[in-house]
């Protein structure tokens, strides 16, 4: 096999751990919803919702924000989700604020009402996931946060 060949075939190997190296240390910042309300401009049918999301980057380079998508299911059923851009670079050892509006999933709604109805409980498992792409070599942020809430005795 020529050297030229040999080189060829080293090339995608070479530029895979090249790249991997350009953030060597790199650790996962660490996203929260701080608040979760009903968008005051929010009219129509479909109400809206602004989610207030804190981003800890725990790095010693700056954290540009490209934009990010995300949903919110209860008990399995998707009821919010939405898109958005333009995000804030987030400086380095240091945090954003930031809120995103999201719309309803009107199907996923329906489902949750239905079993709501059908069965009773005492707490509903809710997972907040989401996708935050970073500019630049930066990998993308996935988050996952689930959980429960209890509901009151008088609402079950």
């Amino acid at each position: 096999m020529s050297i030229l060949k040999r080189a060829l075939l080293a090339l995608p190997l070479l530029l895979l751990f090249g790249c991997g190296s350009l953030t060597p240390g790199f650790e996962q910042p660490q996203v929260n919803i701080t608040s979760f309300t009903l968008a005051p401009n929010s009219t129509g049918v479909a109400p809206r919702f602004n989610i207030g999301i804190r981003v800890v980057n725990p790095n010693r380079i700056a954290l540009p924000l490209r934009g990010m998508s995300y949903s919110v299911e209860i008990e399995g059923n998707r009821i919010l989700n939405g898109a958005t851009p333009n995000l804030p670079t987030v400086p380095a050892y240091d945090t954003a604020d930031f809120v995103i509006e999201a719309s309803p999933d009107l199907l996923g709604s329906v489902r949750l009402l239905s079993d709501l109805f059908s069965r009773q409980r005492t707490s509903l498992g809710y997972t907040f996931t989401a996708r935050i792409d970073t500019a630049g070599m930066l990998p993308s942020i996935n988050v996952e946060e689930s959980g429960n809430f209890g509901l009151p005795a008088s609402r079950r």
